[in-house]
Protein backbone atom coordinates (compact mmCIF):
# COMPACT_ATOMS: atom_id res chain seq x y z
CA UNK A 1 0.00 0.00 0.00
CA UNK A 2 1.92 3.19 -1.46
CA UNK A 3 -0.30 5.47 1.13
CA UNK A 4 1.19 3.73 4.08
CA UNK A 5 4.75 3.92 2.94
CA UNK A 6 4.90 7.63 2.27
CA UNK A 7 3.40 8.55 5.42
CA UNK A 8 6.13 6.51 6.88
CA UNK A 9 8.22 7.91 5.43
CA UNK A 10 7.16 11.50 5.97
CA UNK A 11 7.39 10.31 9.28
CA UNK A 12 11.10 9.28 9.24
CA UNK A 13 10.17 5.88 9.52
CA UNK A 14 12.02 4.67 6.34
CA UNK A 15 14.15 2.03 8.16
CA UNK A 16 10.74 -0.26 9.34
CA UNK A 17 11.06 -1.45 5.52
CA UNK A 18 14.37 -3.69 6.04
CA UNK A 19 13.90 -4.66 9.68
CA UNK A 20 14.29 -8.26 9.78
CA UNK A 21 10.92 -9.18 11.76
CA UNK A 22 10.65 -11.18 14.75
CA UNK A 23 10.89 -14.98 14.66
CA UNK A 24 7.84 -16.38 14.37
CA UNK A 25 7.76 -19.63 16.01
CA UNK A 26 6.13 -22.77 13.45
CA UNK A 27 4.30 -25.63 15.22
CA UNK A 28 6.38 -28.85 14.69
CA UNK A 29 4.07 -29.86 17.42
CA UNK A 30 0.69 -28.89 19.13
CA UNK A 31 -0.13 -29.27 22.65
CA UNK A 32 -2.91 -32.31 22.86
CA UNK A 33 -6.22 -30.74 22.67
CA UNK A 34 -7.99 -30.05 26.14
CA UNK A 35 -11.44 -31.67 26.85
CA UNK A 36 -13.30 -27.92 26.60
CA UNK A 37 -13.04 -24.18 25.62
CA UNK A 38 -15.51 -22.23 26.82
CA UNK A 39 -13.58 -18.59 27.78
CA UNK A 40 -14.17 -16.06 25.48
CA UNK A 41 -10.93 -13.69 24.92
CA UNK A 42 -11.09 -9.88 24.20
CA UNK A 43 -7.60 -10.40 22.67
CA UNK A 44 -9.17 -12.45 19.43
CA UNK A 45 -10.78 -9.43 17.43
CA UNK A 46 -8.76 -6.96 15.06
CA UNK A 47 -6.89 -4.12 16.00
CA UNK A 48 -9.00 -0.97 15.10
CA UNK A 49 -7.62 2.38 16.32
CA UNK A 50 -9.20 4.22 14.35
CA UNK A 51 -11.99 3.09 11.12
CA UNK A 52 -10.89 3.33 8.03
CA UNK A 53 -8.06 2.33 5.77
CA UNK A 54 -8.02 5.71 3.52
CA UNK A 55 -5.10 8.29 2.81
CA UNK A 56 -6.50 10.15 5.88
CA UNK A 57 -6.80 7.41 7.99
CA UNK A 58 -3.36 6.22 7.51
CA UNK A 59 -1.77 9.77 8.33
CA UNK A 60 -3.58 9.82 11.66
CA UNK A 61 -2.42 6.58 12.76
CA UNK A 62 1.29 7.67 11.87
CA UNK A 63 0.69 10.81 14.02
CA UNK A 64 -0.57 8.37 16.97
CA UNK A 65 1.82 6.20 16.56
CA UNK A 66 4.46 9.21 16.85
CA UNK A 67 2.72 10.41 20.34
CA UNK A 68 3.64 7.21 21.84
CA UNK A 69 1.88 5.21 24.34
CA UNK A 70 -1.45 2.49 24.42
CA UNK A 71 -2.67 4.36 21.46
CA UNK A 72 0.49 4.12 19.78
CA UNK A 73 0.49 0.32 19.92
CA UNK A 74 -3.04 0.30 18.57
CA UNK A 75 -1.96 2.23 15.44
CA UNK A 76 0.77 0.45 14.73
CA UNK A 77 -0.99 -2.96 15.08
CA UNK A 78 -3.36 -1.39 12.57
CA UNK A 79 -0.66 -0.36 10.34
CA UNK A 80 1.02 -3.92 10.58
CA UNK A 81 -2.62 -5.48 9.11
CA UNK A 82 -3.11 -2.38 6.37
CA UNK A 83 0.38 -3.37 5.20
CA UNK A 84 0.00 -6.88 5.38
CA UNK A 85 -3.54 -6.27 3.52
CA UNK A 86 -2.04 -4.03 0.85
CA UNK A 87 0.89 -6.57 -0.49
CA UNK A 88 3.59 -4.92 1.86
CA UNK A 89 4.30 -8.07 4.17
CA UNK A 90 7.98 -7.26 4.65
CA UNK A 91 6.67 -3.72 5.93
CA UNK A 92 3.72 -5.34 7.90
CA UNK A 93 5.76 -7.75 9.78
CA UNK A 94 8.24 -5.27 10.84
CA UNK A 95 5.57 -2.76 12.35
CA UNK A 96 4.11 -6.54 14.09
CA UNK A 97 7.80 -6.68 15.71
CA UNK A 98 7.70 -3.38 16.39
CA UNK A 99 4.76 -3.36 18.42
CA UNK A 100 6.03 -6.71 19.80
CA UNK A 101 8.83 -5.54 21.77
CA UNK A 102 6.48 -3.18 24.15
CA UNK A 103 4.47 -6.02 25.04
CA UNK A 104 4.78 -8.44 27.90
CA UNK A 105 4.58 -12.19 27.21
CA UNK A 106 1.54 -13.48 27.90
CA UNK A 107 -0.13 -10.05 27.93
CA UNK A 108 -3.63 -9.43 26.17
CA UNK A 109 -1.78 -6.49 24.43
CA UNK A 110 0.76 -9.67 22.84
CA UNK A 111 -1.82 -11.96 21.79
CA UNK A 112 -3.85 -9.66 20.19
CA UNK A 113 -0.84 -8.61 18.24
CA UNK A 114 -0.27 -12.35 17.99
CA UNK A 115 -3.77 -13.48 17.28
CA UNK A 116 -3.79 -10.61 14.26
CA UNK A 117 -0.52 -11.22 13.13
CA UNK A 118 -1.29 -15.07 12.55
CA UNK A 119 -4.70 -14.12 10.40
CA UNK A 120 -2.53 -11.82 8.27
CA UNK A 121 0.06 -14.31 7.21
CA UNK A 122 -2.81 -16.90 7.01
CA UNK A 123 -4.23 -14.63 4.60
CA UNK A 124 -0.49 -14.03 2.95
CA UNK A 125 -0.65 -17.76 2.31
CA UNK A 126 2.21 -18.96 5.56
CA UNK A 127 -0.40 -21.00 6.97
CA UNK A 128 2.25 -22.88 8.98
CA UNK A 129 3.84 -19.36 10.75
CA UNK A 130 0.41 -18.17 11.42
CA UNK A 131 -0.52 -21.70 13.19
CA UNK A 132 2.29 -21.15 15.51
CA UNK A 133 1.43 -17.65 16.42
CA UNK A 134 -2.29 -18.82 16.94
CA UNK A 135 -0.55 -21.72 19.52
CA UNK A 136 1.21 -19.17 21.17
CA UNK A 137 -1.83 -16.44 21.48
CA UNK A 138 -4.08 -19.14 22.54
CA UNK A 139 -1.64 -20.80 25.41
CA UNK A 140 -2.72 -20.29 29.00
CA UNK A 141 -2.54 -23.24 32.04
CA UNK A 142 -6.01 -22.07 33.10
CA UNK A 143 -7.88 -20.28 30.75
CA UNK A 144 -8.78 -22.24 27.83
CA UNK A 145 -9.79 -19.50 24.65
CA UNK A 146 -12.76 -20.61 22.41
CA UNK A 147 -11.36 -19.59 19.17
CA UNK A 148 -8.41 -21.98 19.62
CA UNK A 149 -10.17 -25.51 18.50
CA UNK A 150 -12.06 -24.50 15.42
CA UNK A 151 -8.92 -21.60 14.38
CA UNK A 152 -6.18 -24.72 14.66
CA UNK A 153 -8.19 -26.70 13.11
CA UNK A 154 -8.68 -24.76 9.97
CA UNK A 155 -4.78 -24.58 10.12
CA UNK A 156 -4.17 -28.05 10.41
CA UNK A 157 -6.64 -29.15 7.78
CA UNK A 158 -4.47 -26.53 5.30
CA UNK A 159 -1.51 -27.89 6.44
CA UNK A 160 -2.76 -31.72 5.58
CA UNK A 161 -2.43 -32.43 9.30
CA UNK A 162 -6.03 -34.32 8.77
CA UNK A 163 -5.69 -36.25 11.79
CA UNK A 164 -5.09 -33.24 14.54
CA UNK A 165 -7.29 -30.94 12.69
CA UNK A 166 -10.08 -33.18 13.51
CA UNK A 167 -8.65 -33.88 17.22
CA UNK A 168 -8.94 -29.78 17.63
CA UNK A 169 -12.44 -30.11 16.29
CA UNK A 170 -13.64 -32.97 18.27
CA UNK A 171 -12.92 -29.88 21.23
CA UNK A 172 -14.90 -27.45 19.79
CA UNK A 173 -17.70 -29.86 19.29
CA UNK A 174 -17.20 -31.25 22.87
CA UNK A 175 -17.59 -27.69 24.54
CA UNK A 176 -20.37 -26.45 22.07
CA UNK A 177 -22.40 -29.56 20.14
CA UNK A 178 -25.15 -27.78 19.30
CA UNK A 179 -22.53 -24.90 17.44
CA UNK A 180 -20.00 -26.89 16.08
CA UNK A 181 -22.03 -29.87 14.76
CA UNK A 182 -24.44 -28.67 12.19
CA UNK A 183 -22.68 -27.26 8.98
CA UNK A 184 -25.49 -24.73 8.12
CA UNK A 185 -24.77 -22.50 11.74
CA UNK A 186 -20.80 -22.05 10.57
CA UNK A 187 -22.16 -18.67 9.08
CA UNK A 188 -23.23 -17.44 12.48
CA UNK A 189 -20.90 -18.84 14.66
CA UNK A 190 -18.04 -17.55 12.18
CA UNK A 191 -19.04 -14.38 10.82
CA UNK A 192 -15.60 -13.03 9.92
CA UNK A 193 -14.60 -15.70 8.29
CA UNK A 194 -14.48 -15.96 4.56
CA UNK A 195 -16.09 -18.16 2.78
CA UNK A 196 -14.07 -19.97 1.33
CA UNK A 197 -12.03 -21.07 5.08
CA UNK A 198 -15.75 -21.96 7.07
CA UNK A 199 -16.09 -24.43 3.67
CA UNK A 200 -12.22 -25.36 4.31
CA UNK A 201 -13.57 -26.09 8.53
CA UNK A 202 -17.04 -27.54 7.45
CA UNK A 203 -14.62 -30.20 5.56
CA UNK A 204 -13.30 -30.47 8.82
CA UNK A 205 -16.85 -31.12 10.29
CA UNK A 206 -17.20 -33.72 7.95
CA UNK A 207 -14.16 -35.34 8.51
CA UNK A 208 -14.93 -35.82 12.45
CA UNK A 209 -18.91 -36.77 11.93
CA UNK A 210 -17.60 -39.95 9.69
CA UNK A 211 -15.32 -40.89 12.61
CA UNK A 212 -15.55 -38.85 15.81
CA UNK A 213 -12.18 -39.20 18.22
CA UNK A 214 -12.98 -40.43 21.57
CA UNK A 215 -12.23 -38.54 24.69
CA UNK A 216 -9.23 -38.25 26.26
Amino acid sequence: MRTISRALARAGLLGLFVLLSAPVATAQSLPRPAEFYFDEDAAARPIVAIEGDDDATVAQLVRLMDRGGRNADQAIGQLAHLSMAGGRTETGMALYARALESTSAGSQRRRSLQWNQAWDLYRNGDVEAALGLWVQAGSNPVVRYDWVPPTLALALWRLDRRAEAVAWYAAAVRTWPERWSDPASMAAQLPDWSEADRATLAEVLAAWAEDPPSWP
